[in-house]
Order: C-alpha cells, then structure tokens, then sequence
C-alpha cells in the first residue's frame, strides 16, 4: 500500500526494540523474584505489568503497519482498536495505582504511568478516526504513539529497576 513502504525500517526499528525490551523486563523481573521481601503484587500490577503493555502496544503497533493491508481504514481501524483498548487499560491502571499501598505515586509516576500513555492512545484513536482526510497526519501519529509506547516502557522499566536496587534492597538490608 503506497505511504507504508516509507515507515518499513522505522518499524522494524521500534518492533525490534519493543520485542527486545519485553524480554529484558522478564530477565529483571526474574532476578528480582529472587527476593521474595521486595515481593508487592498490589504494587507491581500498577508498575511492572503497564510496561509489558506499553513494550507489546509497541510491538504490535509495529507488526499491524508492515501488513500488507489493501488500503488505509484496515489498517486505522487495526490500530484504532489498540488506542480505545489501551484507554480502557488505563482506566486500570488508576484503580491499581490509587488501590496498591506499599509506594505513594508521585508526578513522575503520575506522568509517566496516566498522562504520557493516555496521550499515546488517545493519538491512535483519534488518528484512526481521522484517517480519511488526514491520511500522511494518521501516519505519522501511529509512528509518534509507538515511539511514545517504547520510550514510556523505557522510563517506566529503569525507574521500576532503580526503585527496586537503591531503595528497597537498601531497606531490606536495614
């Protein structure tokens, strides 16, 4: 489908990485099931479990736009239905953000856990809806969406990391 072809190493890129990142989060989540003090499920199912999403959202992102679709709305409505599931993901996330009581979020959490993934599927449900008169603009915010997913799952994977190595192994050594 012509416009596709120009997003193929991007894609490859970005798909690559996310699938990469995914398997590195369950190698440190691995290491760090050694230490069953740190054990928090209420808390790791409000900050571990979204960065898998946001690695897979990437991912599959990434595969949706290098199938050979016979035009544009297939493909807008495949990455359509990513952007509205993952707002209703978010909605979860709140609820086990607020209900967990082992870590009290902060803005960064805030930002990074609600705002930046809220915008990233927003971004594709919008752009989904907005594909047939704004065909290059949709592109483009697909490409942005995933990038934001991966660079979300980033952030949000180093900082669970940090977390876990400075603070709570410090306090489970006191």
């Amino acid at each position: 489908m012509p416009g596709f072809e120009e997003w193929e190493s991007f894609y490859v890129i970005v798909g690559a990485a996310a699938g990469a990142l995914i398997g590195l989060q369950f190698v440190v989540m691995t290491l760090l099931a050694d230490k069953p003090r740190l054990a928090t499920p209420e808390a790791g199912a409000a900050f571990a479990t979204p960065n898998v999403v946001h690695f897979s959202a990437a991912l599959l992102l990434s595969c949706l736009m290098r199938v050979p679709w016979h035009g544009i709305e297939p493909a807008a409505r495949a990455w359509g239905v990513v952007g509205f599931a993952g707002l209703i993901y978010l909605v979860i996330v709140i609820r086990r953000m607020r209900s967990q009581r082992s870590y009290k979020p902060d803005r960064e959490d805030w930002a990074y856990h609600v705002v930046l993934p809220l915008v990233a599927y927003a971004l594709l449900l919008a752009s989904a809806l907005t594909v047939r008169s704004h065909v290059e603009e949709a592109e483009m915010a697909v490409a942005a969406a995933t990038l934001l997913q991966l660079f979300i799952g980033v952030h949000n994977s180093w900082d669970t990391i940090v977390y876990h190595v400075l603070v709570r192994m410090r306090d489970a050594d006191t």
